[in-house]
Parts: C-alpha cells; sequence; structure tokens
C-alpha cells in the first residue's frame, strides 16, 4: 500500500504547548448542528467503535457515536461489517498504547480487504508526538487522527477522509474549551455518565494526562445541572460525575464561588435515584464535601480516593503534594462522617526509586485504611512526564513480587470485609445479565459491591432486595428478596 501525502490536513501535537498553562479564559462554545450536506453521509453505513481507558473516554465515545449517527451511519460490532472504525485511544500506561498498536496492526489486512474502510485513531494517544509520528512512520493506511480538545470537528475531519486521499490529521495541543450541547448515544437508559470538567493542572510526574486533556475547566453549575434533570426526566437510576480531578470542579471560576460540594448539595435535590463522582484528588477533598456526601440521600456512600504510594517521600516525588499523614487524616474525616463508606483506590508499585522499606509503609497504609478494592499497577514511564527521566533502578522481577505481595493483601481485606456482608439484606440497581452466566443477574449496591443473584429479566433497570449468601473476594452472591420492600445503605 503506497505512504499517502498528509501535508495538506496535518495539525501535530505539540508537548511543549500542551503543557502550557497560560491566563487565556476558557471559552463555552456551542456545538454547531450537523451541517445539511453531511447528515446523510453515513446512511447505510455502519461505525464502530472501539474504546480504551478510563470513564472520560467512555464518555467521549458517546459523544462521537452521537455525531455518527447524526450523519446516517448505525453502530455494529463487527469489524468486517464497519464502514469507519474509530479507536478511542489512552495513554495512561504502557500497555494500554501497545494493545492498540496491536489492533491497528491486525485492522491493515481489513483495510486492504476494503480499500473503502476508514480507519481512525482518536484519544490521549492522538494527543503525544511519539505516538502520531510512529503512526505516519508506521501505519500510513490510518485515515484519520484527531484528539481530545477537538471531538465536535469529528463530522468535518471524517468528510475530508471521506473525500480527500491524504492522511487526516488535527490534533490540537491548546489549553482546552468546553463545548455543550453535543449529541451522545449513552449505552443504557439506566446508568449516564455526566462530565463536569475537563483536565488536571496537577502534573504529578508520572502522569500524561496534564498534556493530553489539556487545563482544569468547569462546565457552568446551569449546564450540568440542567443535563441532570434532563436525565432524571428521562427515568435514569443513576449518574456518574465525571472529570479528571473531579473535586477541583468550579476552582477556575473567576465570577462566582461555587465548587464541587456546592454541586454536589445542588445535585442531592434532583430526583436521581443515585449520584456517583469519579476520579478526586486527595488535594481537592475538602471538609465542605464531607459535609456534603454525609447528608447522603441519592449521593452514595462510596468514594475513590488514589493514593498511589503509602511513602511520603515517594508521594514527594511523585508531585502528589500530600504525605502519608495528610492522606490518613482525610481518610479518619471521611469515616468518621460516614462510617460504613466504602473507599477504594489506585496504587502504583515500582516507582523509580522506591525502597523496600518505602513499598512496605504502602502495605501498611493499605492495612490501615482497609479498602473495599485497589486497582494496583507496575510503573509505566511516559515519554514527556519528569518520572520517564528519573532512573528507574528496579528490577523488573522485584516490580512484580511487589504488586504480588500488594494484592495478596489487597485480596485478603476485600474477602474478609465482603464476608461481613453475609445473611445481610442489600439494595441493588439490576444492570443486567451476568457475563459469566446469562441465568444469572447482576447489579451494583449504593456502596459498588457487585451482587449476583437468579431472578427474572423484567428486574433489569430497577431496584431490589437482595440476600447475600455467599460473599466472594469481588463479588456478593445471593438471593432476590421477591416480597421484600427493605432498603438498606450499602
Amino acid at each position: 500500500m503506497a505512504t499517502k501525502d498528509y501535508s495538506k490536513y496535518f495539525v501535530a501535537p505539540d508537548l511543549k504547548q500542551a503543557k502550557r498553562r497560560g491566563k487565556e479564559e476558557t471559552q463555552v462554545l456551542q456545538f454547531e448542528p450537523i451541517p445539511e450536506d453531511m447528515r446523510q453521509i453515513g446512511r447505510d453505513k455502519r461505525y464502530l467503535l472501539m474504546t480504551y481507558g478510563c470513564q472520560m473516554n467512555v464518555h467521549d465515545s458517546e459523544n462521537i457515536a452521537g455525531m455518527l449517527e447524526q450523519m446516517g451511519y448505525t453502530a455494529t460490532d463487527r469489524e468486517q461489517e464497519a464502514d469507519v472504525i474509530l479507536l478511542n485511544t489512552c495513554a495512561v500506561r504502557e500497555n494500554a498504547e501497545d494493545k492498540v498498536f496491536g489492533t491497528i496492526g491486525r485492522l491493515k489486512q481489513l483495510k486492504l480487504e476494503n480499500p473503502e474502510l476508514i480507519l481512525g485513531v482518536c484519544g490521549c494517544m492522538s494527543q503525544e508526538e511519539a505516538v502520531v509520528h510512529r503512526l505516519l512512520q508506521s501505519y500510513p493506511y490510518v485515515d484519520l487522527i484527531f484528539g481530545t480538545h477537538n471531538i465536535h470537528r469529528l463530522p468535518h475531519l471524517l468528510k475530508n477522509a471521506l473525500y480527500s486521499k491524504e492522511m487526516v490529521v488535527e490534533v490540537w495541543s491548546k489549553e482546552g474549551d468546553v463545548v455543550e450541547n453535543m449529541p451522545k448515544v449513552r449505552s443504557d437508559g439506566l446508568r449516564a455518565w455526566v462530565n463536569i470538567m475537563y483536565g488536571c493542572d496537577k502534573f504529578c510526574t508520572y502522569c500524561i494526562v496534564p498534556y493530553t486533556r489539556g487545563k482544569e475547566r468547569s462546565r457552568r453549575p446551569e449546564d450540568v445541572l440542567r443535563e441532570i434533570r434532563e436525565l432524571a426526566r428521562q427515568g435514569y437510576q443513576e449518574v456518574t460525575l465525571l472529570g479528571q480531578n473531579v473535586n477541583a470542579y468550579g476552582k477556575d471560576f473567576k465570577d462566582i464561588n461555587y465548587l464541587f460540594a456546592d454541586l454536589m448539595d445542588d445535585v442531592r435535590k434532583i430526583g436521581i435515584p443515585r449520584v456517583r463522582f469519579t476520579t478526586s484528588h486527595p488535594r481537592d477533598f475538602d471538609d465542605h464535601l464531607i459535609e456534603v456526601l454525609a447528608k447522603r440521600g441519592n449521593l452514595v456512600e462510596h468514594i475513590h480516593l488514589p493514593v498511589q504510594s503509602g511513602s511520603s517521600e515517594i508521594l514527594k516525588r511523585m508531585a502528589r503534594k500530600y504525605t502519608r499523614e495528610q492522606y490518613l487524616e482525610l481518610v479518619r474525616k471521611i469515616k468518621q462522617a460516614i462510617p460504613d463508606v466504602s473507599l477504594t483506590t489506585d496504587i502504583i508499585v515500582g516507582f523509580p526509586g522506591e525502597t523496600e522499606e518505602q513499598f512496605a509503609e504502602t502495605l501498611s497504609l493499605v492495612k490501615e485504611v482497609e479498602y473495599d478494592s485497589a486497582y494496583t499497577f507496575i510503573y509505566s514511564p511516559r515519554e514527556g512526564t519528569p518520572a520517564a527521566k528519573m532512573e528507574d533502578d528496579i528490577p523488573m522481577e522485584v516490580k512484580k513480587e511487589r504488586l504480588l505481595r500488594l494484592n495478596e493483601v489487597v485480596n485478603e481485606i476485600a474477602r474478609r470485609k465482603n464476608e461481613a456482608f453475609r445473611g445481610q439484606v442489600v439494595e441493588v440497581l439490576v444492570e443486567g445479565e451476568s457475563k459469566k452466566n446469562a441465568e444469572v443477574l447482576s447489579g451494583r449496591t449504593r456502596t459498588n459491591k457487585l451482587v449476583n443473584f437468579r431472578g427474572p429479566k423484567e428486574l433489569i433497570g430497577k431496584m431490589v432486595s437482595v440476600q447475600i449468601t455467599e460473599p466472594q473476594t469481588w463479588t456478593l452472591n445471593g438471593v432476590w428478596l421477591k416480597e421484600s420492600s427493605v432498603r438498606v445503605g450499602v
């Protein structure tokens, strides 16, 4: 396959520009309706979206799907049927990028068989200079590359890709704006993601997200509340408020004093049965937020609070801007206000320079906090971040051994905490059939525990009472109480 000339439609990412944090005001833009000449481009055609990474990427894919369907496309999950395949990518860890490149390589044969297929790459990986250069050099059959700041430009970019014989590359490295009223295709009518802010200004030394997602910028509260009220009107049972650093919401407002706790207090008054949020940063978790969360109601008792390390020295090298002691004090305040809270976290092992003693501090913190679950990872260097320049002096076998020991502690605590639910009746929002057994239904408690039980399919989308009979490490198995109206806060 001949290499394309991509000079005409070429705006590449710039890492230095992406790192800038100027005083330029964030603009709130309104999504422009799909032009008439593009509304039938996808008629009788199909699209396939492959989404990698965090909930933010899932939400971005909902917007992408919304635009594609307004252009006439219909969704498919079969590669052979697709006329457009878009990979919405994640850049947080190296193995996530490796999966994407592996998929792009595999799709080459499909592209050879069907030259009219539009193959595109978007999301966080597209915001990295090295990734775009690699795509240009090694994957010339990719037709379209765009990033996280210009998703709303997809109709125009796709039109260029369809009618041009050149590779279309448009990746903005600006600080970012807020685009309202983008079309969405949500996966079900039960749970919804609601973006309340974008970007991150924390610049943890290991993290590429501030470069790929831009500066922290909050949606106006009236726009967020209007969207949630509409979801309540449509009958959604659960809303998750999203942000790269969700509890920094409102700190960028110049004209009003309105922070995340204020937003949560207002959302609490809307008729959505359950409200969650992710992901929070310990540094921005203030007393007012704890006070609001303790009011409960539709604000669930589950908080994801990434710690990353239990060593103050490692936290300093990570630029997390809090100490072990400050984190534990925050946990104490949360547990005092919400005694039955479920805490989950993220932990990195093998950060450059981590000693055995510092790793032991992480183990002791996990035992002290007693997380219900934890996402644990071996440190993965990201090109362009400060940590990537640090000497990575820990052998991989040591990192793997530490991860194994950490997971043993996490699993033991999770199993013990789940065992406490034996015989209890919990309120479950039924999400659908179990992935492992179509005869079994599954759903989640307020504290995000996954519960499996047998019952009729008509229960999907409803709140039901389930008595726990067999607690497992990561799930709870139970029996549906047909006549019970018991509602408990777990």
